[in-house]
């Protein structure tokens, strides 16, 4: 007799995984590893094991395009801690290769707006941003970074998380999706669910919100819950939330909004 299955043994929940777009101008394995090498100035935590979408619209045209090495490009990645798990633009040609890897084909997962990351051959590049702390400690934010822009509506159970810079929503952040940034972060739309600034330890990270309506907004591990409702003239209000010693300041910006 068969076994039935214990009650709650699995749950299927829809979640949203942000992944390192990396676009590939050259499939040669040894010009990728000096490119990698140069972005991440030896840094071993640069990229922190995050997933990684390649995209290869600029190589399906090349000459060469046939000649990847899949089982030697994923080494590569990940020698660099960054995990592929998908490839975007890849003609109809090559999809069976690539999943036969173990690889998905990424046609149509909306990812945020944010400028992927290139690998090309090496040149002199700015200092790598840092990777956040393991243990976080007040530093400054780091000169140079550039900001995710996220120009789609935020769900429930959604977390995004802009490293060594800035955040920007254009869109609503809805009810139990959580934004976290290193940098600073700015919502121009109804600001729901969480939002953590500063999260590498950044205490001059500041969080702003067109609306705020949030259930938890924290600045470098400091952090403010609004269980019991919000202070007068913030609730559904433009605001800035700013660390002042130990505690949160909520500061309504409606007056500066409207001049």
């Amino acid at each position: 007799m068969s076994k039935l299955p214990a009650p709650g043994a699995l749950e299927i929940k829809i979640a949203t995984v942000v992944a390192v777009a990396a676009t590939l101008h050259d499939a040669d394995l040894a010009v990728l590893d000096d490119a990698l090498r140069a972005m991440t100035a030896g840094d071993d935590g640069f990229f922190d094991r995050e997933f990684a979408v390649l995209d290869i619209g600029t190589l399906a045209t090349a000459p060469l395009a046939f000649d990847i090495d899949w089982a030697g490009m994923i080494a590569l990645f990940r020698r660099y801690s960054l995990n592929p798990v998908a490839v975007r633009n890849a003609p109809a040609s090559m999809q069976e290769t690539i999943l036969a890897h173990g690889l998905s084909l990424d046609n149509s997962v909306v990812r945020p707006r944010a400028e992927p990351t290139p690998i090309v051959a090496p040149a002199p590049v700015l200092a790598p941003i840092p990777a956040p702390s393991r243990t976080p400690a007040p530093v400054a934010a780091p000169a140079g970074a550039l900001a995710m822009i996220i120009d789609t509506q935020v769900r429930a159970g959604q977390r995004i998380y802009a490293r060594g810079g800035d955040l920007i929503v254009t869109a609503a952040v809805n009810n139990g999706a959580e934004l976290i940034a290193d940098g600073s972060i700015h919502v121009y739309a109804p600001l729901r669910g969480r939002a953590l600034a500063g999260a590498s330890g950044n205490p001059e990270a500041r969080i702003f919100a067109l609306s705020m309506e949030a259930e938890l907004v924290s600045i470098a591990g400091v952090y403010r819950t609004f269980d019991d409702g919000f202070p007068d003239g913030v609730a559904q209000q433009t605001v800035q939330v700013r660390l002042a010693g130990d505690r949160l300041d909520i500061i309504g910006l409606h007056a500066a909004a409207r001049s």
